[in-house]
């Protein structure tokens, strides 16, 4: 610096760290010592619609508890775009808030500061080219104040409507292009589209302006511990794979369950409903990872070869009306008091045909899984809130015991618990202790929170740190949204000629033709 150089000379010299971030390596770091967790090179993330309910309880939480865990670089930055009349400090003291409130790890005030001081917030609504433009200058101090060397993930927390508008915007302004040797990724929430033709036309609006690869579809129970098991449990041990196809599988059970209402969504969920909200994206990738023959890596491209083949193997059933199921919650009791029914929600017109119950009987036409019925079940206002994947075992081909000793046996399964109670169950038939020989169902059972020290991460932690290192193996691609799309349409477009959804009382499992579907075929839903 020279004597007479003015302080803005001084700071414009003082040399920023902004070369090519997107080929950043931690020099200390040794690939093979797994002691050491993967760390975010320079970067910063954007999200629109921040005052949500999503970012204020999962995104800014996951954020803080990120940098809390030193998972994210020193100079992260966290911008915030919305229609609210904020500074960067009134964002400063929201994001604050959501933190102390939902954080999972302890709050610390230094880590607190150091993320503040990377936080900025831009006003304005989507259709406004000004607060585009000001977003981009915001970026680009970003920059050079904190040294995020033109890596930016735009997190589009905003109902699917505003997609298009947000990354045209994007678009528009050069955001969308990164720097050279830099990055720029899109994050989106589902529902990605609420069928196959809107799904294609909204991938081809977002491929217009990202590639396919910068472009990341959260589903957030990818990013579940339990659901990760599901690869390390089938292909990390010998004693599961032998047994894991039709010749000894006799179905499998998925099932999400939900033991509250539709709250305040009306707007959104009415007119969606179970079925397009949970099975064509939930349900759907989680019998593609319990069905999916092992990758060769485990990487995207691989993970992505094999559920492809899960999902385009599916069969529907021939008659529609006896293998699916649709319902409505009517009012009941649950938890301790009264609830109303779908149709007397407010917001719900009295005359809605939405599924709050939907319950799928799939079939996949492979050499592994030939035969083997698969049921997918989700709903609200059912019994308790669980999500499990049950594969039930055929029972044993010879019994040498009378059936009296084998009356209370039931059939083997193995239990994957996605939530509440992350872990596993393995149940099998064992000897009541006696001098009679009765057998009776017992179950080994591994939980998370029991077997590790360490709590699980939420799964926005795992996926966020995922985006900003570009790891996109817990994604789906637009091929299996499409995929997807494809088994529930007919689904959907046979519900909707045909009557009207059943009723089944708040607090229960769901209607009584869901279990007239399984007993046809001489099954019975598991009581999870």
């Amino acid at each position: 610096m020279t004597e007479n150089a003015s302080p803005a000379q001084a700071q414009a010299e003082v040399p920023v760290p902004v070369g090519p971030a997107a080929e950043w390596a931690n020099p200390l770091r040794d690939e093979r010592d797994r002691r050491l967790p993967r760390i975010a090179g320079p970067s910063g993330l954007v999200i629109f619609g921040v005052t949500g309910d999503l970012s204020r309880k999962k995104l800014m939480p996951a954020v803080y508890d990120l940098a809390n865990r030193g998972l994210l670089p020193p100079g992260f930055s966290l911008v915030g775009f919305a229609r609210r009349d904020w500074e960067d400090q009134d964002f400063a003291e929201v994001v604050h808030s959501a933190v102390k409130e939902h954080a999972r790890t302890p709050f610390r005030e230094e880590v607190w500061h150091q993320l503040a001081e990377g936080m900025r917030f831009i006003p304005g609504d989507f259709d406004d080219d000004t607060a585009f433009k000001q977003l981009k200058d915001a970026v680009e101090e970003l920059d050079a104040s904190r040294g995020t060397g033109g890596n930016f993930a735009f997190y589009l927390s905003v109902p699917p409507r505003f997609f298009p508008k947000v990354v045209k915007q994007l678009k528009k302004v050069g955001l969308a292009s990164p720097p050279q040797g830099s990055w720029r990724r899109a994050v989106i929430e589902k529902p990605f589209g609420h069928d196959l033709a809107s799904a294609r036309e909204l991938n081809a609006i977002v491929h217009d302006v990202f590639d396919p690869e910068q472009v990341f579809r959260i589903d957030h129970y990818l990013g579940k511990e339990t659901v990760q098991n599901i690869l390390a449990l089938r292909f990390a041990n010998q004693m599961y794979e032998p047994i894991w196809n039709r010749s000894y599988v006799d179905h499998v059970q998925i099932t999400m369950a939900e033991d509250i209402g539709i709250g305040g969504r009306a707007g959104y969920y009415d007119g969606i409903g179970a079925a397009r909200d949970v099975i064509q994206n939930h349900l759907l990738q989680l019998m593609a990872l319990t069905a999916m023959e092992e990758p060769i890596a485990f990487d995207a491209e691989a993970l992505l070869t094999e559920k492809l083949k899960v999902l385009k193997s599916v069969r529907l059933p021939k008659d529609l009306g006896a293998s699916t199921v649709r319902g409505q919650y009517a009012g009941g009791w649950q938890g301790g008091e009264q609830v109303v029914g779908y149709l007397e929600e407010e917001g719900i017109d009295p005359k809605s045909k939405t599924d709050t119950y939907a319950a799928i009987k799939l079939g996949i036409d492979n050499r592994r899984w030939a035969g083997v019925p698969f049921y997918l079940r989700t709903g609200k206002r059912l019994g308790r809130r669980v999500t499990e994947i049950a594969v039930v075992f055929q029972r044993a081909p010879h019994s040498p015991f009378d059936s009296t000793a084998t009356e209370e046996l039931g059939q083997n399964a193995v239990v994957i618990r996605v939530q509440p109670d992350e872990g596993m169950t393995v149940r099998f038939g064992s000897k009541v202790p006696g001098t009679s020989m009765e057998i009776r169902d017992v179950s080994m059972d591994f939980a998370y929170g029991e077997s590790f020290t360490e709590s699980s991460p939420e799964a926005y932690e795992r996926l966020i740190l995922d985006v900003l290192l570009g790891d996109a193996n817990l994604f789906p691609r637009h091929q299996e949204v499409e995929e997807s799309w494809k088994i529930l349409d007919p689904i959907e477009e046979y519900w909707a000629a045909h009557g009207r959804p059943a009723q089944y009382k708040s607090g229960g499992w769901g209607p009584s033709e869901a279990d007239e579907m399984l007993a046809r075929d001489g099954r019975s839903w598991r009581r999870p």
